[in-house]
């Protein structure tokens, strides 16, 4: 093992693949688990995400629709289709009221004569209206209602109305496969992308908060396309085509229902602008409260320990107020669009009525022109108001939308390179700088080297950057300066998969997945065979309690592991990382949770593990550490003694005082070292 001297690099000298740092596109990083740190309760408080404009990010949405253009293509056609049966029907209504009303008032003139003449038979009696009413109306004197004709036109309406439920039924049918489609791949690029994302990333994005983007908020999305996307499309073909027939009945009143066009459009303007930020609270809301509920169901245990529950009630409840106070405000100020486009429908209405009213009695239109038009300013406020209740829908899909498409935009990892052709385990770090703070110091230009085949011990009070080493090696994080590299070559111009493929790592928090045990050890290497499973479990005495288990290896663990101890939980990890048969190893506290006996064990079976590959150790019990070939003392992110067990022992530095700690009592820091001992203490020491 050799210690590399602190010295800068000569001008120009970088190792094989190292590129040049990117420091100001660094983003800021925080500690590991930093938004999930500490007790559950603690994760109330998030800051407020700034919402983007409703336009770009509804026109965003809506371009996720194009791959399906041909498709779309054919639910435009028949809507179109089904729209226009639908205006027809009221136009042909109308007309068998005008046959309703000729047959009546047809019975009631003298048989025989012209509707000329009784029309001037009118007018003779004083009776102007009604003779200027009867010049406009098809009428046979004496003649009453023509039953056939009227069956014809309501056969045929019925008949439109009925094609314009099974266009419309087949519209909406492709409509959802096509929502339904467009999900799926949103949801597939979600997945994708969190792959893709860096590790501070997610140390920035509580669980809950994360997982209700991923699922809550693609759910809702799903839920505003399905419920929207074909109300909008037939509303706006129905105002066309209602349009076009009421300018074709009668331009006037076509003119008096377009004033409530801009009317409703800057009441629903008012309105939407207001509860739009109120949805976007509303999510943001629900995803904390989510992440709130998550943390507090997995920390459960703990807050029972502690007795906090009243603590982790009253921020529930805060927050679920504040989720209220959102939702409640979102929904009631976008709730009032709907009555709104009711009152002004209504004024339009009675307008329409007014004027046509008159307009029949002057005999310049037909009773069932004045009908038909009625049913039409109906036809065309509906829409209005569909596309105003819509409102709040919209605008809560669209702030889904928004929480998503950060994800996606999301910064990524940078890309990898091509692979070495060979790895043999020497891990040397030049220079290396490192601080998830910008303005906290942890890692500061650190050099060593580490020899294949020899195992390098870490230790060091908590918040050293013991743990924050081997991440850097991991490539979890990225460098603020400096470099580290494998065999000589930049691990940055390694790919990560690759990196990580020859690095076999067991963690103090052991994870293990919802499958059987045998799964779990064969995860560390996939198409491995039963006798290299079996063989890796009896070598780190897995095999031993698995043997007293029911169903042996076919034991199923649940996603928790609440079946099996702490203990057991950490031999399977190690048992995995046996199996993949590393280059490098990598153990960070890894017997923390085993008894004496079975570390003893354990240290036998990791020291054939650790043979012929470099190992870094991380470890608080010195007694694991006493046969490393290189012990590093770390405090406050620098290396301040390195040597071999005995080597330190004889200096009398720090590493003495944390070994002697262990037997008598804890050094808090440097300053208690120095500080006058009381004579208890002191004894101890001496003794």
């Amino acid at each position: 093992m050799t210690p590399v001297p602190e010295q800068k690099p000569a001008a120009g000298q970088q190792p094989a693949g190292r590129q040049p740092a990117a420091d100001a596109r660094t983003p800021k990083r925080l500690p590991p688990g930093g938004q999930r740190g500490g007790p559950p309760w603690m994760g109330a408080a998030m800051p407020a995400e700034k919402s983007m404009n409703f336009g770009p990010s509804a026109k965003r949405l809506l371009g996720r629709l194009r791959p399906h253009r041909l498709q779309l293509a054919a639910i435009i056609t028949l809507a179109v289709a089904s729209v226009a049966a639908s205006v027809v029907g009221p136009k042909l209504l109308g007309h068998a009221t005008d046959l309703i009303f000729s047959g009546v008032i047809g019975r009631q003139l003298p048989a025989g004569t012209s509707t000329e003449q009784a029309a001037a038979a009118a007018r003779a009696a004083g009776n102007d209206n009604f003779a200027d009413m009867l010049a406009r109306m098809d009428v046979v004197p004496g003649v009453g209602i023509d039953f056939d004709a009227l069956g014809r036109v309501l056969l045929l309406a019925l008949g439109l109305y009925l094609v314009a439920s099974l266009l419309s039924w087949w519209q909406g049918w492709l409509l959802n496969g096509l929502v339904q489609r467009t999900v799926l791949r949103l949801r597939a690029e979600v997945q994708e992308k969190l792959n893709r994302l860096p590790l501070p990333y997610f140390d920035r994005q509580p669980r809950g908060e994360l997982l209700s983007r991923v699922t809550n908020d693609i759910d809702n999305i799903s839920q505003t396309l399905s419920q929207t996307l074909s109300q909008l499309l037939t509303s706006l073909l129905t105002l066309i085509g209602v349009l076009a027939m009421m300018f074709w009945i009668s331009p006037l009143l076509a003119l008096v229902a377009l004033v409530a066009v801009p009317l409703s459009v800057i009441v629903t303007q008012q309105i939407a602008k207001r509860s739009q930020r109120r949805f976007m609270a509303q999510w943001r809301h629900t995803g904390e409260l989510n992440g709130q509920i998550e943390e507090a169901y997995t920390g459960h245990e703990l807050v029972k320990v502690f007795g906090r529950q009243r603590e982790v009630q009253a921020a529930f409840a805060a927050k679920n107020e504040e989720l209220f106070q959102a939702s409640f405000g979102a929904q009631f100020i976008s709730g009032i669009i709907m009555p709104a486009m009711m009152f002004v429908g209504n004024l339009s209405y009675v307008a329409i009525a007014v004027v046509g009213g008159l307009r029949v009695a002057s005999g310049s239109m037909s009773l069932g022109d004045v009908q038909a038009f009625i049913q039409y300013s109906r036809q065309f406020t509906q829409p209005l108001t569909q596309v105003a209740s819509m409102a709040n829908l919209l605008q809560s899909g669209v702030a889904s939308a928004e929480r998503v498409f950060a994800v996606l935009d999301a910064e990524e990892q940078t890309p990898d390179r091509p692979a070495p052709a060979r790895v043999t385990g020497r891990v040397e770090f030049s220079h290396v700088s490192f601080r998830y703070d910008p303005d906290k110091p942890l890692i500061d230009d650190l050099s060593l080297v580490a020899e294949p085949g020899h195992t390098v011990a870490i230790v060091g009070p908590t918040g050293a950057g013991k743990t924050t080493l081997v991440n850097l090696v991991m490539r979890f994080y990225e460098l603020d300066s400096g470099w580290i590299t494998l065999d000589g070559v930049d691990i940055t111009s390694m790919p990560r998969d690759e990196l990580r493929g020859r690095i076999g790592m067991v963690l103090q928090d052991t994870w293990l997945f919802g499958g059987t045990i045998r799964d779990n050890i064969a995860y560390g290497r996939p198409g491995a065979s039963e006798e290299e499973i079996l063989a890796a479990a009896r070598a780190t005495f897995v095999d031993r309690f698995v043997r007293s288990l029911p169903d042996g290896y076919d034991t199923v663990i649940d996603e928790e592991g609440s079946n099996v101890s702490a203990g057991e939980k950490q031999l399977i990890t190690i048992a995995r990382a046996f199996l993949a048969e590393p280059s490098l190893l990598i153990l960070d506290e890894a017997t923390s949770s085993v008894d004496t006996r079975t570390e003893v064990l354990l240290q036998r079976a990791m020291a054939a593990l650790r043979s012929d590959r470099t190992s870094f150790v991380i470890a608080h019990r010195l007694s694991t550490i006493r046969d490393a070939d290189l012990i590093l003392m770390m405090e406050h992110g620098r290396i301040v003694e390195q040597g071999t067990h005995e080597q330190l022992l004889a200096a009398q530095g720090a590493y003495h005082r944390l070994y002697r700690s262990q037997f008598t009592g804890a050094v808090v820091d440097d300053e208690a070292d120095e500080a006058p001992r009381t004579p208890s203490v002191q004894g101890a020491l001496s003794s």
